[in-house]
């Protein structure tokens, strides 16, 4: 089984956390997802008391170091999203990246990033056949 760390946006903004749920719930079918609480629907931008971010820190860096992959949906923009692939990015893991195009311009800081796999869609139902090409599925 592969250990999934799944990144996305919670203080920067919960637009998403359906999609993020559904992302989640599918990649648990077959592989271990380190950062399920991503995808609860009742987490909020403002979850997390100030006095819990050094926990919250050394927690997600410890899943990242834990993890075999990074797979982070990237449509609402998160500045911790965005040092969690960097943070993976120094321990040479595979980072996977996806975003719907026809809602956001990923940052060049990402896209331009050759060491980022990157997976615009337009439709959420082209996530999952590419989520099972990341985790060996097909």
């Amino acid at each position: 089984m592969i250990k999934v760390y799944f990144a996305g946006s919670i203080r920067g903004g919960r637009a998403d956390a359906e999609l993020y749920r559904q992302m989640i719930e599918y990649i648990q079918k077959t592989d271990i997802v380190l950062t399920e609480h991503v995808g609860n629907l009742a987490l909020s931008k403002t979850d997390g008391l100030p006095n819990r971010d050094v926990a919250i820190y050394e927690q997600d860096t410890a899943w990242i170091r834990e993890s075999d992959v990074i797979i982070a949906e990237c449509t609402t923009p998160s500045l911790g999203v965005g040092y969690e692939l960097a943070y993976a990015e120094s321990l040479s893991k595979p980072v996977h990246i996806f975003f719907d195009k026809k809602r956001t311009k990923l940052s060049a800081m990402l896209s331009g990033n050759k060491a980022f796999h990157l997976h615009p869609y337009s439709d959420a139902n082209d996530i999952f056949p590419e989520l099972d090409k990341i985790l060996n599925n097909d």
